[in-house]
């Protein structure tokens, strides 16, 4: 398997014909080598179009979702981030290689692992990898970027509210079969806007609060 020229193509087919232009989001997923993070037995797909299954249940997001979520939380070499989901640790990597420091939450200890083999197997060394539950653990007030890995019922405070001014936060929001990604920006200590992104599908994240179901 060619790689190198696989990288390419995905760089050109996907992210750009996805509109993820922003340049230092595409070298960097043109460097970090996205074959590392699946399964032995799906790093032939490890470029393509679709999800690639993983443990627990868990999915690579296809490369343009990766794409737009670094385009739109537009990390900067004096960020602190927070990934909520991390998987076996691609969008980790490239957010680690755009930002300052990476805190990265995973439920699942065997995922966990994983992302922390991938990242040292790379010399990503401003990654921490975390094991729990992103959804109820206490973080301080202190990002400038936080990515939730995974679909929400509908956006929440709670996470707004990790911001500091100025700061980002990607999410996709709502039910099967459409949902939203959302970009929420903290403008001030009681202020927040919310754009609306692109629609989308993603996997629900575990443990997360849903809403009661409404009855005529």
């Amino acid at each position: 398997m060619d790689f190198a020229t696989a990288r390419e193509q995905m760089i050109g087919q996907q992210l750009r014909a996805w509109e993820v232009l922003d340049q230092r989001v595409l070298d960097v997923m043109a460097a970090v080598p996205r074959e590392r993070f699946v399964p032995a037995e799906w790093q032939s797909l490890a470029y393509a179009d679709a999800e690639i299954p993983l443990a627990a249940g868990k999915a690579l997001a296809p490369p343009k979702i990766q794409g737009r979520v670094l385009q739109s939380v537009r990390p900067r070499e004096d960020d602190n981030v927070l990934e909520i989901g991390c998987g076996s640790g691609y969008l980790t990597a490239c957010l680690g290689c755009l930002a300052r420091r990476v805190t990265a939450v995973e439920l699942h200890p065997e995922l966990a692992a994983a992302a922390r083999a991938n990242l040292a197997a790379l010399d990503i060394h401003n990654v921490e990898v975390v094991e729990g539950d992103g959804l109820a653990m206490e973080f301080p007030a202190e990002f400038d970027v936080i990515c939730v890995n995974g679909s929400l019922p509908a956006p929440g405070p709670r996470l707004s509210r990790l911001l500091r001014p100025g700061g980002r936060l990607f999410l996709v929001a709502g039910r099967p079969p459409v949902m939203e990604a959302l970009l929420v920006t903290r403008r001030g200590e009681d202020d927040w806007t919310t754009e609306k992104i692109f629609e989308t599908c993603l996997p629900p994240l575990e443990n997360a609060r849903q809403p009661p179901e409404f009855v005529f």
